[in-house]
């Protein structure tokens, strides 16, 4: 199959392409972001890099088989203030890039992929100028990453995935400390996480968190500082704990704000951002249990974060982890794009 890729990223449409047992005669792949194509290069050296899709003639694709992509979701997210709330922003004009690259290469198949936060209008907008309506599949399905995405495609009978139930803890590393000592204990001692994570003062004794047992039923809980989390497609551990199909945010420190948010491993992980601050701004903060019966609270590791889209291990080394975090937000979970494109019909895999 020939293969055009528009904000490539990392190149996980190659990796789903692979696993989803396609042969691949061609891949052209057009990003700017240097990262990504150091990631896509060291991976798939075999991939025809183009660049900048704004510059781009898309008419030297023609006779290839599926267009991919997905544009940057920044523009539209509700994560942003004043975000685009219609189609007449940059947003817009870089999503109109794809459909450039559709009509001027004539792939008989596309799929294109945004965030669902995205404004009906926008939504609506995309649907008129692709003729399909959106599939909306949440990544929580077949990972540990709760990441609702719309896939617009032609590609025919698509149905969710199934839920593998995996939740945090299935793809943790290991519990690993925040810090070897404890800080200096202060005169005016306020044991908070606060003065600990932010003020670096301070030292909590760490007691588990024991989040209710629903037996394998499903039902509704409450977790601290009163978020309810519902326990669909609930299964228990080894040790009676429930495991949630969603983020369970179990505390905080300071403000609460995006990085200040902790989180239970025993639901799924927030979706993952690229372009976050510090601290857990990225990956969301963990209470991760040790085997003596202490925790910490920490952040996902890259490889941690590369399982939550489904990625190999350690398919983004070679750049700075900062930069491994942004490239991995950026990118798709990987047995999402599996699965649909499991619906290709097989005249198709085979002409291809």
């Amino acid at each position: 199959m020939k293969v055009l890729s528009l904000f490539d990223g990392i190149s996980c449409g190659m990796v789903a392409l692979e696993r989803a047992g396609i042969p691949i005669e061609e891949y052209a792949a057009y990003e700017i972001d240097k990262y990504a194509k150091q990631v896509s290069e060291r991976n798939y050296p075999q991939i025809k890099q183009y660049g900048d899709v704004t510059t781009a003639d898309f008419t030297k694709h023609k006779g290839f088989d599926l267009l991919i992509g997905g544009s940057p979701c920044t523009y539209w997210s509700i994560a942003r203030p004043n975000r685009e709330t219609s189609p007449d922003g940059m947003g817009g004009k870089l999503f109109m890039e794809y459909v450039r690259a559709l009509k001027e290469s004539g792939c008989r198949w596309f799929l294109y992929e945004n965030n669902y936060s995205i404004h009906k209008s926008i939504k609506s907008f995309i649907s008129e100028q692709l003729e399909v309506e959106p599939i909306m599949i949440n990544s929580a399905l077949v990972s540990a990453q709760h990441r609702r995405r719309c896939y617009w495609t032609n590609i025919p009978n698509i149905t969710q995935p199934e839920d593998k139930g995996w939740v945090v803890q299935d793809i943790l590393e290991s519990g690993l400390a925040y810090q070897d000592k404890s800080y200096c204990v202060t005169s005016t001692y306020r044991p908070t996480v606060y003065d600990s994570f932010a003020k670096h003062r301070n030292t909590l004794v760490a007691e588990p968190i024991i989040i209710n047992p629903c037996h394998g039923k499903t039902r509704t809980i409450k977790a601290s500082y009163g978020r309810a989390g519902i326990c669909n497609a609930a299964r228990t551990d080894g040790y009676g704990e429930t495991m949630i199909a969603q983020p369970i945010r179990i505390g905080q420190y300071g403000i609460g704000g995006q990085g200040q948010r902790i989180y239970s491993v025993r639901g799924k992980s927030v979706t993952l951002s690229a372009n976050g601050g510090g601290q857990g701004a990225k990956t969301g903060l963990y209470k991760i249990d040790l085997p003596d019966g202490d925790y910490i609270i920490r952040k996902l590791t890259p490889i941690e974060a590369e399982r939550l889209q489904t990625l190999p291990d350690n398919y983004t080394k070679g750049i700075s982890d900062s930069q491994r975090y942004k490239c991995i937000g950026n990118g798709w979970t990987i047995d999402v794009i599996t699965h649909i494109l499991s619906f290709l019909p097989q005249e198709a895999k085979i002409a291809a």
